[in-house]
């Protein structure tokens, strides 16, 4: 049994609301907000991947269910990452630098997606997925994810924003299955050398789901696109902070 505070399930909560507005699981929010309160230790790790898990497949029925999931956007990066997230999470590494590179790319990630909707600048143009390209970053994506204990979302995003290979809303379809099939991936690595604390992600399970559940139908159907790219640069800023931190 976890003995945490009351403000802490809150947080989780709203951590849930946001990342899952853009298909994503939550967990960067969760090990940021963890590390910035002092509860954060290498057993929580599974945990935020067992949340990550339940967040992620809310927000994956609920943008699916609307018809933005799109197949050929999903296996090229999905084939290359399940592998590489299970040796991620299977190998203990200590990487600071890596750490403090990764979140100042996060933050300046975001800060380009909200000059673009500040100087409401869209780029309407979808150009085809190159296959062997998507392989080899869903591999990369999928091995740092696994490293680090998040889903992959982070940064599959804003890459194919930045490839313009799909829609916002498909590829927060996309991604939320990527996160969902990689946490799943790198729960498994992590369980070889770990062990899980089932009790803590129980704890912690229904303020998640709550707000995972509620986050997804906001990003589905609210009319305004720019509401969830602003929610995406939230994601990525405490993303950043959380790796500048940890």
């Amino acid at each position: 049994m976890l003995e945490l505070p009351l403000y802490l399930y809150l947080l989780f909560f709203a951590v849930a609301f946001i990342y899952s507005s853009v298909g994503h699981g939550g967990a960067s929010g969760y090990l940021a907000i963890l590390a910035l309160t002092g509860f954060l230790t290498p057993q929580l790790v599974p945990v935020v991947l067992i949340l990550n898990i339940i967040v992620s497949s809310t927000a994956f029925f609920n943008y699916s269910k609307e018809g933005y999931f799109r197949w050929n956007l999903f296996w090229p990066f999905a084939l290359g990452s399940i592998p590489a997230a299970f040796m991620g999470g299977w190998l203990q590494m200590e990487a600071e630098i890596f750490y403090m590179l990764v979140g100042i790319v996060l933050l300046s990630m975001a800060g380009v997606i909200v000059f673009r909707v500040i100087y409401n600048i869209t780029f309407d143009e979808i150009k085809k997925v190159k296959i062997p390209v998507a392989l080899f970053s869903g591999a990369g994506i999928g091995f740092l994810s696994g490293l680090i204990g998040v889903g992959g979302g982070i940064f599959l995003t804003p890459f194919m924003l930045f490839m313009k290979w799909g829609k916002i809303r498909q590829i927060a379809a996309v991604s939320a299955l990527f996160i969902l099939v990689n946490s799943t991936s790198g729960l498994i690595g992590h369980a070889l050398t770990t062990d899980i604390l089932w009790v803590g992600a129980l704890q912690l399970a229904a303020p998640v789901l709550i707000g995972g559940i509620s986050g997804s139908l906001l990003g589905v159907k609210t009319k305004k696109p720019n509401i969830i790219k602003v929610m995406l640069a939230i994601v990525l800023t405490v993303a950043g902070i959380k790796m500048l931190i940890i």
